[in-house]
């Protein structure tokens, strides 16, 4: 089953791990050993996790880098499937 509107991977990590610890993005961008501007770009959902990002991320927070992967393609997906019927694309008809 779909989920609708999924959270960004950045709400997850800002929501479940950071808020709760009292951990700053610069702390966390510190311990993820990235820049404090790529660690904000993701947790304000202007950024991505990309599979570099999910391995960090499952380093330091746990979990596993398919998972944190999973939560920002489940996201993309959903986003994109919001307007899929502006995309142009048209069945093809194989024999």
């Amino acid at each position: 089953m779909e989920m609708y509107n999924p959270p960004h991977p950045g709400e997850v990590i800002k929501g479940l791990w950071l808020k709760p610890a009292n951990i700053s993005i610069t702390e966390a961008a510190k311990a993820l050993a990235v820049s404090r501007k790529t660690l904000s770009k993701i947790i304000n959902g202007n950024g991505s996790v990309t599979p570099e990002m999910a391995v960090r991320l499952s380093i330091a927070l746990g979990g596993s880098a398919e998972s944190w992967i999973g939560h920002q393609v489940t996201y993309d997906l959903w986003q994109i499937k919001q307007y899929k019927h502006e995309l142009g694309v048209n069945v093809l008809k194989v024999a």
